[in-house]
């Protein structure tokens, strides 16, 4: 297993998790539909669990272009490096989106409306307003990428009482992405990864996804920008304060 390979398989079991929450929350006819916004954000926790859970022992589970540049930013991670992981993580969201579309495919052809069909893929805005769905999708991604940033930053007190995870721990980046869902998601679904919308959203376009409609390219840029922006912005004030 190389970090390459290990973030394609985490960032491919995230999404196949992610997604496939979503189909069975939106999609007609599953067992889980109508089942709402707490079990959404509460699988896509569970979901960046398992992803971390495979992945942190051979690449440190990245899964996110946004983390991946904001450990760079930081000094935490190679430069070097990032090229390789946010392909990795590309192809492993595309994968993934793959998946949950050949399971949910009866689904997807006896559900009728095309935005719900796309709001499996990719992440779309409740009120479209691009400043302030810009504005949620950088908060809610700096919030993700400041915390990561210090679970990796195991440090010393003046007592000698070790802080901090010191690697990225599992459980808590999952209960920092399920917290930032119920608290911040409400706006923009919270993609806060680029990986996590655009790999997907280029399957919803390449698919033969029955009645599938557009795949909102005009929306696509902000759940890319934003995460950046918002990873950026972590990096930049995790440097001033260490």
């Amino acid at each position: 297993m190389t970090p390459f390979i290990a973030e394609i398989i985490g960032t491919a079991f995230l999404m196949t998790l992610g997604c496939g929450v979503v189909a069975n929350v939106i999609l007609e006819k599953t067992k889980g539909h109508g089942s709402g916004w707490i079990v959404i954000t509460t699988a896509w926790g569970f979901a960046v669990y398992i992803g971390v859970v495979i992945a942190a022992p051979y690449s440190g589970a990245h899964l996110n272009p946004a983390v991946t540049l904001g450990l760079a930013m930081a000094g935490t991670f190679a430069w070097n490096l990032v090229p390789s992981y946010i392909l990795a993580q590309f192809i492993g969201a595309m994968i993934g989106a793959v998946i949950v579309w050949i399971m949910h495919k009866d689904h997807f052809n006896a559900t009728e409306d095309k935005a719900t069909k796309l709001g499996v893929f990719s992440t779309a805005p409740a009120i479209r307003n691009y400043p302030s769905n810009l504005f949620s999708e950088l908060i809610g991604t700096f919030v993700l990428v400041f915390s990561v940033l210090f679970f990796t930053d195991a440090s010393l007190l003046a007592s000698d009482e070790l802080i901090g995870l010191g690697s990225l721990g599992a459980l808590p980046v999952a209960i920092v992405v399920w917290g930032i869902g119920l608290a911040l998601g409400g706006t923009t679904g919270y993609a806060i990864n680029p990986a996590r919308d655009l790999g997907p959203r280029i399957m919803h376009a390449l698919l033969p996804i029955k009645d599938k409609g557009p795949s909102d390219w005009s929306y696509s840029w902000v759940p890319v920008i934003g995460p950046i922006l918002g990873g950026m912005v972590a990096a930049g004030l995790y440097l001033v304060l260490s």
